[in-house]
């Protein structure tokens, strides 16, 4: 795939030297918002929300080759990030659609590429939650929604990183029924978006394993999915799926075990081309910045955050 200048000068802002993307992503609002407003007894405020997310730009990013930041509560942050760190804005509300079934997905309102393109973006990002499982009226609508968005991004000469979540209706996606459908959704879906048709230039995916279930992984929770073997084979054939550029998502997971599950990629051999690590970096602080306030939390933010 031929890159276009635009394009190609957005994935340079967000690599490092070697070419390798490794983000920290701060794009979190609803769950965000509740979990501080849980941790802190009481209504956040918009200023709360732009500290909390400046505070994690300004330590994390010197170790970063980007930042994934909202436009709601993100802009005040991104002028707070290192020179050396690219920016991504999400596009998308946050959240989905409950009203009806299918999760399906809206665009900010008052956000266009255009603007998040003015605001300093140099790639936008898109969320989407998607299982190939879904019915064939749903998932014309959300193959229709990002084939619109890449042509947006296309028309603004700007990178297009997608981003899909797998779920099913009524599962605990945490839980082990989900665990062993989960490879099948993670490879279908990248089969579905790697195609030209949608103009996606990076996807953004999770590991096509649940750790706490590959027996003999240090994060095992006792119940078997997968052996380590079948595991790695898992993450081989996802990547053979893919036609362009993938990095790895942390899904709210702890440090050791989305570490584990990049260190069995490596093993298995994929050529991922790096990571977006949100939640695993700073969610442990959450109760530090909710009690104690920003400099306790700047504090843990240098020694655990950073680690």
């Amino acid at each position: 795939m031929k890159l276009t200048p635009g394009k190609l000068a957005g994935l340079k802002k967000v690599s490092n030297d070697r070419g390798v993307i490794a983000a920290a992503a701060m794009d979190q609002r609803g769950s965000l918002q509740k979990a501080l407003a849980k941790e802190k007894g009481s209504a956040v405020s918009d200023a709360m929300m732009e500290e909390f997310k400046s505070l994690v730009t300004e330590v994390l990013t010197p170790h970063a080759s980007a930042i994934l930041l909202d436009p709601e509560w993100g802009l005040p942050a991104s002028k707070r990030r290192s020179k050396n760190a690219g920016l991504l804005l999400a596009y998308e509300k946050t959240g989905y659609d409950k009203t009806g079934p299918g999760r399906l997905p809206d665009l900010l309102d008052n956000w266009s590429v255009r603007r998040l393109k003015e605001a300093g973006a140099d790639c936008i990002k898109i969320l989407l939650y998607y299982t190939p499982f879904d019915s064939k009226e749903i998932n014309d609508k959300k193959h229709a929604w990002v084939e619109r968005l890449g042509d947006e991004c296309r028309a603004n000469d700007i990178p297009f990183f997608l981003e899909f979540v797998g779920y099913e209706e009524g599962v605990d996606e945490k839980g082990f029924d989900f665990a062993k459908k989960k490879p099948e959704v993670v490879i279908e879906s990248m089969r579905e978006f790697t195609k030209d048709r949608y103009g996606v230039d990076v996807m953004k995916v999770e590991v096509p394993v649940n750790m706490k279930f590959v027996e003999g992984a240090k994060s095992y929770a006792g119940q078997k999915a997968y052996t380590k073997k079948e595991a790695m084979d898992l993450f081989r054939k996802a990547a053979s799926a893919a036609t362009k550029p993938f990095i790895y998502l942390s899904a709210g997971v702890s440090n050791a075990e989305f570490s584990e599950s990049l260190e069995l990629a490596g093993e298995a051999g994929v050529k991922f081309n790096g990571v977006l690590c949100g939640r695993a970096t700073w969610k442990e602080g959450i109760p530090v910045y909710a009690k104690q306030g920003a400099e306790a939390f700047r504090k843990w933010l240098q020694s655990e955050g950073v680690k």
